[in-house]
C-alpha cells in the first residue's frame, strides 16, 4: 500500500510535467517548421524574421497581462482553454494550405493566434509547478529541475521530429501534429490534476487586496512586487538579451547557415537534438543536486557554455562534427539555468500574487524574442551572415558575464536559505518572501 501512495502522491507533478512535455514538443516542431516553409518559399531571411515575430509579440504580451487573470480564474482552467484555443489555427494552417487559400498575411494572423493562445498557457502550467511541488513534499530546486528537463526533452525530441515531418511531408502539412500536441495537453491537464489542484488564489488581505479588485489593480500588485526586487528585475533583463540573441540565432542565423552550407533542415534537427539530449541531462543533474550547488558561479558558467560558442562555431565555418558537438556542450550548460531562474521566481513571489510576477517576469525576458528574427535578417543584409554570427556571440558573452559584477545577485543562495528555513506545513502555502509593500532582501 505504501508504494501505491507514494505513485499516487506524484500525480500532480506528473500531470503538469506531461501536459508541459506535449505542448512544448508541439512548440519546437513550429518553431523549425514555420521558418523553414517561410525561407525555402519566399527565399527572404527578412519574412522569415517576421513570422517570428507574429507569433512572439502575442505571445509575450499577452503573457505579461494573463498574470491577473491567471491569479483570479486559477491556472488549470487557463491551461487546458488556452491550450486547446492554441490547437486550432495550428490545425486551419495546413487545411488552408490545401485548399489553395494560404497567403502570408493569413499566416501571419493564424500564427498570432497561435502565440496568443500560448502565452496564457505555458504561464498557467508554470504557476502550476510550485503547488505540484508541494503536494509531492519535494524540493523546489528538483520540481524546477524536473520541469526543466521536461523542456529539454520536448526541446530533444521537437527538432528531430521536426526535422523528419519536414523533410518527410513539408513544413505546413507538419502543423498538423502539434495541433495534436496541443490539444493532449489541455486533456492531461483537464482530467489528469487531482480535483481542486490549480484553483484560484485567494486575495491576501495584508496587502489590501480583495476580491472587489479590478483587473489594473491586481497587475500593479503583481508590478510593484518586481519593482521592489532588484534581483528579479535584473535577471529578467538579462534573460532578455540572451533570448532575443537565441530567437535570431534559432529562427534566422542557424537556417540560413545551414541552407548556405548546403545542409538540409534534417541537419538543423539533428543539432537541436544533440543540444536537446545534453540539456535535458544538465536538467536532470540540476534536479538531483541543483539544491545542494552555489547558485551564481553556477549560473554564470552555465550561461557561458551555453550562449556565445555556438555563433562563434558557425562563425568559424567549422565542419558539421566540430558544431554537433559544440551544440552538445552547449545543451549541457544551458540544463542548469531554467531550474534555478524558475526557483528563484517561485522563492520570492508571494504565492496569491504569482500569476502576476511570473507573468512579467516571463513577459519581460521574453520580450528581445519577437525582434530577434528581424535582427538578425537585417545584420545577415547589412553585414553578412559570418559578422552577424561573430557580433552576436560577443554581445552573449558580454551579457553572460554581467551577474558576477551586480550586487543584487549575491542574494541568489540567501533566498534559498530563507525558503528552507519556512516551517513545513501539509497543505500549500505562500513561499516564504517579504510582502509586496516591503523592499526584498539586497
Amino acid at each position: 500500500m505504501k508504494g501505491v501512495e507514494e505513485r499516487r502522491s506524484l500525480r500532480p507533478l506528473a500531470g503538469v510535467l506531461g501536459a508541459l512535455a506535449v505542448a512544448q514538443t508541439g512548440t519546437k516542431i513550429s518553431t523549425l517548421a514555420l521558418p523553414w516553409f517561410v525561407l525555402t518559399s519566399t527565399g527572404s531571411a527578412v519574412q522569415t524574421g517576421l513570422v517570428a515575430l507574429f507569433e512572439m509579440v502575442p505571445y509575450v504580451v499577452l503573457k505579461g497581462l494573463a498574470g491577473p487573470v491567471v491569479d483570479r480564474i486559477g491556472p488549470r482552467r487557463i491551461s487546458w482553454t488556452m491550450d486547446l484555443a492554441s490547437a486550432l489555427p495550428a490545425l486551419l494552417i495546413p487545411i488552408l494550405y490545401a485548399a489553395g487559400a494560404l497567403s502570408f498575411p493569413v499566416l501571419l494572423g493564424l500564427v498570432a493566434l497561435i502565440g496568443a493562445s500560448r502565452g496564457p498557457g505555458d504561464l498557467a502550467k508554470m504557476v502550476l509547478v510550485p503547488e505540484a511541488a508541494e503536494r509531492c513534499r519535494i524540493p523546489m530546486e528538483r520540481a524546477t529541475g524536473l520541469a526543466g528537463t521536461t523542456e529539454r526533452l520536448a526541446s530533444t525530441i521537437g527538432p528531430g521530429l521536426a526535422g523528419l515531418l519536414v523533410a518527410a511531408i513539408g513544413p505546413v502539412p507538419s502543423l498538423t501534429v502539434i495541433a495534436g500536441c496541443f490539444a493532449l495537453g489541455s486533456l492531461i491537464i483537464a482530467v489528469f490534476l487531482p480535483r481542486g489542484m490549480g484553483a484560484p488564489a485567494r486575495p491576501d488581505p495584508a496587502s489590501g487586496e480583495s476580491e472587489e479588485d479590478g483587473y489594473w489593480r491586481r497587475f500593479a500588485q503583481g508590478f510593484t512586487v518586481l519593482r521592489r526586487d532588484p534581483l528579479l528585475l535584473s535577471l529578467a533583463l538579462m534573460v532578455a538579451v540572451t533570448n532575443l540573441l537565441d530567437a535570431a540565432f534559432m529562427s534566422v542565423l542557424l537556417p540560413v547557415w545551414a541552407q548556405g552550407a548546403g545542409h538540409g533542415p534534417e541537419v538543423v534537427g539533428l543539432l537541436g537534438t544533440a543540444a536537446g539530449i545534453t540539456a535535458m541531462a544538465g536538467s536532470l543533474t540540476a534536479a538531483a543536486l541543483a539544491h545542494r550547488l552555489p547558485r551564481l558561479p553556477v549560473y554564470i558558467i552555465g550561461f557561458l557554455i551555453a550562449g556565445a560558442p555556438r555563433f562563434l562555431v558557425l562563425a568559424a565555418d567549422a565542419s558539421p562534427w566540430v558544431v554537433l558537438a559544440v551544440f552538445a556542450v552547449s545543451g549541457l550548460g544551458g540544463g542548469f539555468l531554467n531550474p534555478i531562474i524558475s526557483a528563484l521566481i517561485f522563492e520570492r513571489s508571494p504565492r496569491t500574487h504569482l500569476g502576476r510576477v511570473q507573468g512579467l517576469v516571463s513577459s519581460l525576458a521574453w520580450s528581445g524574442i519577437p525582434f530577434g528574427g528581424l535582427a538578425a535578417g537585417a545584420a545577415i543584409g547589412a553585414i553578412g551572415l559570418a559578422p552577424a554570427l561573430v557580433t552576436g556571440g560577443i554581445l552573449y558573452a558580454i551579457t553572460t558575464l554581467l551577474p558576477g559584477l551586480l550586487p543584487q545577485w549575491r542574494v541568489m543562495d540567501r533566498a534559498r536559505r530563507a525558503a528552507r528555513a519556512a516551517p513545513p506545513s501539509d497543505t500549500p502555502s505562500p513561499t516564504p518572501v517579504e510582502h509586496p509593500r516591503t523592499t526584498t532582501e539586497r
